[in-house]
């Protein structure tokens, strides 16, 4: 396929649109579009007034028609929010620019001026874009002057789409190119949904949050003494570490790794900790008031697809319900006769690691179901009657081996994690070494491939540049999460076009809904696309999935959640809200 095939035209387009009733999380209202047929170069503007009345866009959208966008699902928000069909055929220049400069050394940002300016062509300049946003965004176009300065410069974003355009469409693999264009419409579908949220508890949680703040501070921190006021003070949880004989990771610098992820580590060492660390990231109030709710009661945010360098999207952690503390994910509720399913793949990094890498006695494993048990009889650790009741211990540390390997982790870290010595930790990993020899020539054939070329690739053409970035933990990473990542991508195609209601992607998982009388058969039907998902990113390998179901009146309540959300509520003073889920929902398979 080449662009010759458009026989139709190919259309560069550009909207400007603004939150309706300028909320944060409600559908987009139009403002204005501009559409340029680019090889006539003919322009056509379009006022809101007159977008209105229209059914369908004022350009083709069929098999012999393409459409060329920067950053393409705002596009598709606008063209869902006006009820008309989506495009057949689409080329995302952002998707395209991303693939293309992915983690290279000479560029930070990745705006449509970024891109300009790295192709060295002209742009109109970050403080009048921004002046123009603001414009619009403050309900601009109200007299002649203002409609003719927005209509401009959404032509001027239309000029710079078609010139990026012409000058990126001799280097561009247009049939990939078209698969990212196709995801971009399913994230658009992604966020015109949204996630169904309890928007009562929700306003009544921000309307007592300072005081809440207090509560928890003053009831939690009385097994550590780490906070003074609203503060938490780091000398004082060394003292609470040093009394406790916690022995804490240390940053290059010496100080305390107070990162999120150390917390997270320590948590799974030292119960305890899992409550400060909840503590702590639930006490910034925007965790509770940059939360994008519509009136809807929908959460809806930029889902910022190939966002990270493995592809994966990226949205806000504090605008994302799924980016919060995991007790604020129980304020999810499926609408009256509706339900949930948060459908994820079992232990989907090591069923990629065992295709891509071909090692069949790691093939093997996965195929048994629970990997890390099979680990543990391959390995002669255990006996091959073993059961994960029988052994639960053993299996325990080499789960935590396996997770280790995944995430880059040495042997400290897993010493750590397993609160064994290091000795014991470098005796697991050297089994994982020794079982899964495949696999690690592998990994350590792709360690070359990145040092030696300066690139590493995945599948469907995504890839990373690598010269310069010689962290062999991420590199040795890439290429599992940036499969995961196409395979979630796949999968998020073929739902939407199956026309199951997606609320959100979360990392190796899909939230849907449906309504009740109707959920069984689409979780179905969804865990047979990622199914199918699976086979296509692998080569025929299929992944495993599972569904936790939420059906009204049940909530989201995750196992490391209902401990924080149940005191909160009892704080607010709605013990109801504490024993609507009867399942627990887990986030990542066991």
């Amino acid at each position: 396929m080449d662009f010759s095939n458009f026989t139709d035209g190919i259309y560069a387009i550009d909207f400007e649109f603004r939150p309706s009733h300028g909320r944060e999380g409600n559908l987009p209202d139009t403002v204005c579009l501009v559409v340029t047929e680019v090889t006539q170069a003919a322009t056509y503007r379009y006022w809101w007034d007159e977008l209105r009345l229209m059914s369908s866009p004022p350009f083709p959208i069929g098999a012999k028609a393409l459409l060329v966008t920067w950053f393409g699902s705002a596009e598709m928000d606008c063209m869902q929010s006006l009820r008309w069909a989506l495009p057949l055929n689409h080329l995302d220049l952002y998707a395209e620019f991303r693939c293309l400069t992915n983690q290279h050394h000479e560029l930070q940002k990745n705006s449509l001026i970024d891109a300009l300016n790295y192709y060295q062509l002209p742009t109109i300049g970050h403080g009048h874009k921004e002046e123009m946003r603001l414009l619009i965004l403050n309900g601009g176009g109200n007299t002649p002057e203002e409609r003719d300065a927005i209509l401009d410069y959404c032509e001027s974003d239309v000029v710079a789409t078609v010139a990026l355009f012409n000058r990126m469409r001799c280097i561009l693999d247009l049939p990939r190119a078209l698969h990212r264009g196709r995801y971009m419409k399913a994230v658009s579908r992604m966020q015109h949904i949204g996630t169904p949220i309890d928007l009562p508890l929700l306003e009544l949680l921000r309307s007592q949050w300072t005081i809440l703040q207090d509560q928890l501070i003053q009831e939690i921190d009385q097994e550590f003494n780490a906070f003074e006021g609203r503060t938490f003070k780091v000398d004082k949880w060394e003292q609470y570490l040093h009394k406790n004989d916690i022995a804490w990771p240390r940053l290059d610098s010496g100080k305390l790794d107070l990162k999120d992820e150390t917390f997270d580590l320590m948590a799974k060492i030292y119960p305890a900790v899992e409550r400060m660390r909840n503590l702590r990231r639930s006490l910034s109030e925007t965790r509770v008031h940059d939360l994008y709710v519509g009136e809807d009661g929908r959460n809806r945010c930029l889902l910022s697809p190939f966002k990270s360098k493995t592809g994966r999207n990226q949205p806000s952690t504090t605008k994302f319900i799924f980016g919060l503390p995991s007790w604020f994910r129980a304020l999810i509720r499926p609408q009256k006769g509706w339900g949930l399913a948060y459908v994820d793949w079992s232990q989907q990094e090591f069923g990629i690691a065992a295709a891509l890498s071909g090692d069949e006695v790691m093939k093997e494993a996965y195929h048994s179901g629970d990997p890390y048990l099979a680990f543990a009889k391959q390995s002669g650790a255990v006996p091959p009657e073993a059961t994960k009741q029988s052994h639960k211990a053993e299996r325990d540390q080499f789960k935590a081996c396996v997770l280790a390997v995944q995430y880059g982790m040495g042997e400290d870290s897993l010493a750590l994690r397993i609160n064994q010595p290091v000795a014991k930790a470098r005796y697991l990993l050297r089994l994982h070494n020794q079982t899964y020899s495949v696999f690690w020539k592998w990994s350590d054939s792709a360690v070359n491939e990145a040092v030696l070329n300066g690139k590493l690739w995945a599948g469907f053409g995504w890839f990373m540049h690598t010269a310069g970035h010689v962290n062999e933990r991420s590199l040795r990473n890439f290429p599992m999460q940036a499969t995961g990542a196409e395979i979630l991508r796949l999968a998020c195609i073929y739902i939407t076009e199956a026309g199951i209601r997606v609320c959100a992607p979360v990392h190796d998982a899909l939230l849907i809904e449906a309504p009740l009388e109707d959920l069984d058969r689409q979780i179905e039907i969804a865990q047979a696309l990622m199914a199918q998902a699976s086979r296509d990113v692998l080569n025929g390998f299929e992944l495993r999935s599972e569904a936790d179901v939420i059906r009204y009146p049940e909530r989201y309540l995750t196992d490391k959640g209902r401990p924080m959300w149940e005191r909160v509520m009892e704080m607010l003073g709605r013990p109801d809200q504490i024993d609507l889920s009867q399942t627990d929902v887990t986030t990542c398979g066991d």
